[in-house]
């Protein structure tokens, strides 16, 4: 059988370097219109034979000669080379916008017909492009086929891998052409743009704080409403964004994704990987306007204003005493309820205060130092 195909390939071959090819008993000819189809000896296909000949043999006889990218069928390349020429003879009836090729044209078109031909099987929800539906599916199906190299963690798309694999490459291929700023992601540069012109379009009802894009003021509005979307699968705690989810679900999971470079503790945020390699380099970006005091994080110096304004946003609901940190209020509401989750391993006294007990501590390390020093 194998033999049999080889050499009716050949005899394809032979035939494909003539102009016309003759017909005979095995092979059909289906459309005498304008082009003349055949019915391929090796797949049974009725196909223009020798476009579709080439794609059986996985032949690109049609090279670019710019980039040299190799391609089956002529057409392709004729397109292909609008990359080159930035040809984009295909434009929108409605909005004018451009593009290389016909089916990009149709795709677009949606956008304003708010054609959505593809629907999922499953939750039947629309889409206006195939691939999308193929992504959206994964969610059903929990399919993630693109993993990263050096961390394993595995995406639905590949978009959000190449976006992933920046935290480690610390790319940033996109830059402000006001300010140089660069960042990892398109969104990111887009939001950013908007800072350089005061665009922010969105405004909050409740409290008018303005946005420079709809989905923050979304997010932003759950403060008010206290709506918590995202579920904890484990411990079913909610949260108002998917991200700080994300986040917490790394306690379950143990994942620390973000290592340090110099000392490799690992993390499980960005963020507190950032914070952690100040002490490295004892970078302190965060300056008081009043003192000058500098601090490795923002939060610190949120805590140390407060010593200039006085300010004492946190009270007791016993005793209604006023403190400026929260964690100072903790400490004093111990006062009222006697817990002291602090304990001595020695001879097992509490204590409400860590500082306490370190201090406690100390009379036992110097009784040890001090019979050694008797029996000496």
């Amino acid at each position: 059988m194998e033999t049999c195909i080889k050499t009716n390939e050949a005899q394809l071959i032979s035939d494909l370097s003539m102009k016309t090819v003759d017909t005979d008993e095995r092979v059909e000819n289906v459309n005498d219109k304008n082009k003349k189809y055949f019915a391929c000896d090796i797949c049974g296909q009725k196909r223009l034979l020798q476009t579709h000949f080439h794609s059986r043999r996985k032949e690109k006889p049609y090279s670019c000669v710019v980039c040299h990218k190799d391609f089956s069928l002529k057409s392709n390349l004729n397109v292909h080379y609008r990359i080159h020429g930035n040809e984009k003879p295909f434009a929108c009836d409605v909005c004018h916008k451009k593009f290389s090729q016909k089916s990009c044209l149709n795709v677009h078109f949606r956008t304003h017909t708010n054609e959505k031909p593809y629907s999922c099987n499953v939750c039947h929800k629309d889409f206006s492009q195939k691939s999308h539906l193929n992504i959206h599916f994964r969610t059903h199906t929990n399919e993630k086929p693109f993993a990263c190299d050096v961390c394993h963690k595995k995406f639905s798309q590949k978009s959000c891998l190449n976006v992933h694999f920046r935290t480690h490459t610390n790319e940033k291929p996109y830059s402000c052409d006001v300010c140089n700023k660069e960042f990892s992601q398109k969104s990111h540069l887009k939001e950013h743009v908007r800072t350089h012109i005061n665009g922010k379009p969105f405004s909050c009802d409740v409290c008018h704080k303005e946005f420079s894009w709809k989905c923050n003021l979304n997010s932003h509005y759950r403060i008010h409403t206290n709506e918590k979307p995202y579920s904890c699968d484990v411990c079913h705690k909610d949260f108002s964004y998917k991200c700080n989810l994300t986040v917490h679900y790394r306690i379950h999971t143990n994942e620390k994704p973000y290592s340090c470079d110099i000392c490799h503790k690992d993390f499980s945020e960005r963020s507190i990987l950032i914070e952690h390699f100040r002490t490295h380099t004892e970078e302190k970006p965060y300056s008081c306007d009043i003192c000058g005091k500098g601090f490795s994080q923002r939060g610190n110096l949120a805590k140390h204003y407060l010593i200039h304004t006085n300010e004492r946003p946190f009270s007791c609901d016993v005793c209604n005493k006023k403190f400026s940190r929260k964690c100072h209020l903790n400490t004093h509401f111990r006062t009222h309820t006697n817990e002291k989750p602090y304990s001595c391993n020695v001879c097992g006294k509490g204590f409400s205060q860590k500082v306490h007990l370190n201090k406690h501590f100390q009379a036992h390390t110097n009784k040890q130092s001090y019979s050694s020093n008797v029996c000496s």
